[in-house]
């Protein structure tokens, strides 16, 4: 069974919205082994500088490393300058990925100031959800729903209308 990992900097702080992960990860639940690593956000302050910015990043990127580094692993970074494309084909993409030996599928959602150009690099892809912007907190959920519905399109089921 294919293994999912959602690496993301932070914990949903609305009640709201954990409800919605819980349901998306029950549901996916038959479809694959689901891990939400939930990183710690940087302090940061009100007006944080470019310099430290950058070091919450390197910060963040140094926590997130870890999993990273399997070679059975496909990892996407998910950042507003990515790639976007429709629910059939991220479909496609994990249905490819399982079939050619990648065993785990990591999704990275950095903070609010995004991933640290060095997980950026590393990433087999860059996705985007929009060039919409959505709050912070909303991309979890957002992602998890995707990959609810990737799979489901896979089964052939009628979620996907």
């Amino acid at each position: 069974m294919m293994r999912i990992n959602i690496i993301c900097v932070g914990k949903l702080k609305e009640k709201y919205l954990r409800d919605a992960s819980a349901e998306y990860e029950k549901r996916l639940s038959a479809s694959c082994k689901l891990n939400i690593v939930e990183l710690s956000e940087a302090r940061l302050p009100s007006e944080p500088s470019a310099g430290e910015i950058s070091k919450a990043l390197e910060n963040e990127a140094e926590a997130m490393k870890p999993y990273l580094e399997s070679s059975g692993c496909f990892n996407i970074a998910m950042c507003i300058e990515g790639r976007q494309m429709p629910s059939e084909e991220l479909s496609g993409m994990i249905e490819k990925c399982s079939v050619s030996g990648k065993s785990t599928i990591n999704f990275i959602i950095g903070s609010s100031f995004g991933i640290a150009d060095r997980i950026k690099k590393k990433a087999d892809l860059r996705l985007s959800m929009s060039q919409m912007t959505f709050p912070h907190q909303l991309a979890r959920v957002m992602l998890l729903e995707q990959i609810y519905r990737a799979f489901q399109i896979s089964a052939g089921s009628r979620y996907h209308k």
